[in-house]
């Protein structure tokens, strides 16, 4: 059930849940709502208990929520350029609970000054992960601001993103990102600029036969293991309703990846 209220001075929210209800879960009515991506995304990371993650354009707080509520107890840091949406993700972690995980106003490929974010220099980071906006600048515009900028990014403005996370990991720590299947080659090669390796590559399938829209890509710093295309998980059977392989994820919490 979706409940429609208003916090302060915020833009209406409405109030729903992710993992089957275990998490309470508030977004904007009007702006680009949240999807299956970062649930799924967040099922790919391969955190354990004590890391230090980094999410960029981390939204209401949806793909770090999920990773915290099947990793207990780590350190996160998401990173949001919108000032509501910021206090929107604060607010929803306060309600379920993470306290350990804070929220940033930063527009990435700019990182804010904070301890754990020192760079080349000081790599804290475990993990990082992104959803970054699907559509390129120059498509058109949407008449609801927040949504436009949660959707657009110039197509050259996807390597810096990955550039500035993946500046933040340690020696071996990942880099994983959901994204449309039309952007995999700049994610790829952006990704080997960075020197990332044992690149992942896991389609996600509407339908058996159908093909992928959501790609998930996870690259390891300075690893110089081979690339891996995945067999996937195909998310909806022929009558529409998840399959046991998608409901384990996106309902029970499991990883999708070790």
């Amino acid at each position: 059930m979706t409940v429609v209220s208003r916090m302060d001075t915020m833009p209406v929210v409405t109030q729903g849940t992710l993992l089957d209800g275990r998490i309470h879960y508030k977004q904007f009515r009007d702006g680009n709502r949240t999807g299956l991506e970062p649930v799924l995304m967040a099922a790919c990371v391969p955190a354990r208990r004590g890391d230090c993650v980094v999410e960029g354009g981390c939204g209401a707080g949806a793909g770090l929520m999920c990773l915290a509520s099947r990793v207990p107890d780590i350190v996160g840091i998401g990173l949001e350029c919108d000032s509501p949406t910021v206090a929107l993700a604060r607010a929803n972690l306060r309600e379920n609970g993470f306290d350990s995980i804070r929220i940033l106003h930063a527009t990435l490929p700019v990182m804010p000054d904070d301890s754990l974010l020192g760079g080349p220099a000081i790599r804290r980071i475990d993990h990082a992960f992104a959803n970054p906006p699907w559509h390129d600048h120059a498509s058109t515009s949407s008449p609801m601001g927040r949504r436009d900028m949660a959707r657009r990014l110039p197509k050259a403005d996807l390597a810096k993103w990955v550039g500035s996370l993946s500046a933040q990991l340690r020696h071996h720590g990942t880099l994983t990102l959901a994204l449309p299947a039309r952007l995999l080659d700049h994610a790829i090669s952006a990704m080997d600029d960075s020197r990332l390796g044992d690149i992942t590559i896991f389609p996600c399938w509407p339908r058996q036969g159908v093909a992928a829209k959501i790609v998930l890509l996870r690259g390891r710093m300075a690893s110089r293991a081979p690339a891996r295309l995945l067999p996937g998980i195909v998310l909806h059977r022929a009558d529409g309703a998840f399959t046991d392989e998608a409901r384990a994820i996106l309902r029970d919490g499991q990883a999708l990846l070790p």
